[in-house]
């Protein structure tokens, strides 16, 4: 395992989730506090999971651990702030099935696709890529939960981008297995 700064990002969002999760445990802090503290270290982490792909391809630290490490991070770290919103009602549940059902999905999709060498044919796409940037800002804005101004609702803008999101999950899914429904028949 090289330790390097990316791998070290990607680490300290994995390292973050308890304290994120704990946020909502914590005795005393108002509800604005919780929220507002998820919020910055989810809003930290996001920007962490671009920054440790940025840097390792800049500094040129790329590495098969990193590789693994860096979605996984990401999926833990949405996974637990799904799980908080549906634990706060702010989240429908189907919602949040849909989008760690894909996760899942596809996550085995890549694993078995690389034991059989096609591991490009289920690469990450621009549809995922436009699918992480809606839960990105949905998240963050379902957590925050206040309105920003009289004419901002961050939770009715969360959650219409976090249904975006589901939707874009479910067609990016069908795009991972489309491409590999060919070798499946093989």
């Amino acid at each position: 395992m090289p330790f390097n700064l990316p791998n070290l990002l990607t680490w300290l969002r994995i390292f973050a989730i308890p304290l994120f999760v704990g946020i909502f445990y914590i005795p005393g802090l108002s509800p604005f506090g919780q929220n507002l503290v998820a919020t910055i270290i989810f809003s930290v982490a996001a920007i962490t999971d671009w920054l440790d792909g940025y840097l390792a391809r800049t500094l040129n630290q790329t590495s098969a651990f990193g590789a693994f490490l860096d979605p996984v991070a990401d999926k833990l770290m949405v996974t637990a702030a799904l799980i908080i919103l549906l634990h706060l009602e702010r989240l429908d549940a189907p919602i949040a099935l849909i989008i760690i059902g894909r996760e899942i999905t596809v996550s085995a999709l890549r694993e078995w696709m690389a034991q059989i060498g096609k591991a490009k044919s289920v690469a990450v796409s621009f549809m995922g890529k436009i699918k992480t940037t809606a839960q990105m800002i949905a998240i963050p804005l379902l957590l925050y939960h206040e309105p920003v101004a009289d004419s901002f609702n961050s939770h009715l803008v969360g959650t219409w981008f976090i249904y975006l999101a589901a939707f874009l999950t479910l067609w990016s899914m069908i795009y991972y297995l489309k491409a590999a429904i060919p070798h499946a028949l093989k």
